[in-house]
């Protein structure tokens, strides 16, 4: 950890402290909205724009019409960061109106192709890109960020045991955590990527103990969108009129895919999915396992595994819980378990949550049957086995 020059460690700045994350804010104003206002007053704001304004400089503590917002992705110089990186430049993550810094941070091993990725970013003049840091140190990296992606993970190889795997991870997110915790802003919102993304969640959650837990997350947003897409695809119908389905638990080969509350907008309104389907076997049996197993179905396809969709999800994610969920719709991420749905407290788990004003709910009341209870409860026993499994890497 960095040392002032008298030996002790920097402490985070607490004047430039973030107050609590803006509201949702509407990107789809019309251009023209504000100027239905008298000539002599034309040098006045008319109150819509002020309280736009206002509105906006709540987001992370900054203004969207000023300050930029520090974003950090590390394993920046990979598959994902690579899609990543320029989709947060173009304001797909943060909106077409938010001016940011990147923060890209990788391995010594990495440093040239890192390099070559910033060289790239510059070279594309996108007009809210204000800056770029591009670094193999962490806290360099940490310094002073708002939103923290963590892409960066060590992948299981040919021939490794899983604890070996998760010893590995474990140690790259104790160190990045404390990193965060010292230099990060200090309401940083984090978004865990790389595997086993609940369980790194939850050591950095550990390991930066002043960062809310509601700030730390991890994505299943992937698995979210492709869930919407088989059922498109099943019924032929726009991506964007299907809403509500629901990850539950881990982002594995067990977590739950439910549309059991799901619906697509009709002509005549909104249906179920389960009525317009109508094909329980498949719901229950071939839908699952696709959603499932998606991620291995691409690396075979691809031999590469998903970056463009899980770069575009991580910013769907982010996009939501900072400017907020549509009325009426949910989407899944993996938060910090309270115990709703009988899930152990203490894991990091995907439920259903709406966001308003940068802050995520759970979506409670929804009923569940046995077949999804059932469900549940198997992807939570392997999130607590692989919690077991990483606090004995620690000791």
């Amino acid at each position: 950890m960095r040392m002032s020059a008298g030996g002790r460690r920097r402490k985070k700045r607490r004047d430039d402290a973030l107050p609590k994350p803006f509201a949702a804010i509407s990107l789809s104003m019309p251009a023209d909205a504000h100027w239905d206002v008298k000539k002599e007053d034309e040098e006045r704001k008319s109150d819509l724009e002020i309280d736009r304004e206002t509105r906006a400089q709540h987001l992370l503590g900054v203004s969207m019409a000023k300050d930029p917002v520090r974003v950090l992705v590390t394993g920046a110089a990979g598959q994902i960061g690579y899609a990543l990186v320029p989709m947060i430049a173009r304001g797909v993550m943060l909106g077409p109106d938010q001016p940011v810094i990147l923060h890209m941070l990788d391995i010594p091993p990495a440093a040239e192709a890192l390099n070559g990725v910033r060289m790239e970013l510059v070279d594309a003049a996108f007009p809210l890109l204000k800056g770029v840091v591009a670094t193999t140190d962490a806290v360099e990296a940490c310094t002073g960020v708002n939103i923290a992606v963590m892409v960066g993970g060590f992948p299981r190889k040919e021939g490794m045991e899983r604890k070996d795997v998760m010893s590995k991870n474990v140690s790259i997110y104790k160190s990045q955590a404390s990193a965060l915790e010292a230099y990060a802003a200090p309401n940083c919102k984090v978004l865990v990527v790389a595997n086993p993304a609940n369980t790194n969640a939850l050591i950095l959650k550990e390991f930066a103990p002043s960062i809310p837990a509601k700030n730390i997350t991890c994505l299943t947003r992937l698995d979210h969108n492709r869930a919407l897409g088989q059922i498109s695809e099943r019924l032929n119908v726009q991506v964007s009129d299907v809403k509500n389905a629901i990850i539950w638990g881990n982002h594995s080969s067990t977590q739950y895919p439910d549309v059991s509350h799901a619906t697509v907008k009709t002509p005549s309104g909104e249906k179920p999915v389960r009525q317009l389907v109508s094909d329980d076997d498949w719901l229950k049996g071939e839908f699952i396992t696709t959603v499932q197993q998606r991620g291995a179905a691409i690396i075979k396809a691809r031999k590469l595994s998903s970056a463009l969709s899980a770069a575009s999800s991580a910013c769907d994610h982010i996009r939501d819980w900072v400017l907020g969920t549509p009325e009426g719709t949910w989407v899944s991420m993996g938060v910090y378990s309270d115990g709703s749905y009988n899930v152990p407290a203490g894991l990091i788990y995907s439920f259903p949550v709406t966001c308003n004003a940068g802050e995520w709910t759970i979506v409670q009341g929804l009923s569940i049957d046995e077949f999804s209870r059932k469900k549940l409860d198997a992807t939570a026993e392997e999130l607590s086995e692989e919690k077991a499994l990483a606090y004995s890497c620690l000791s």
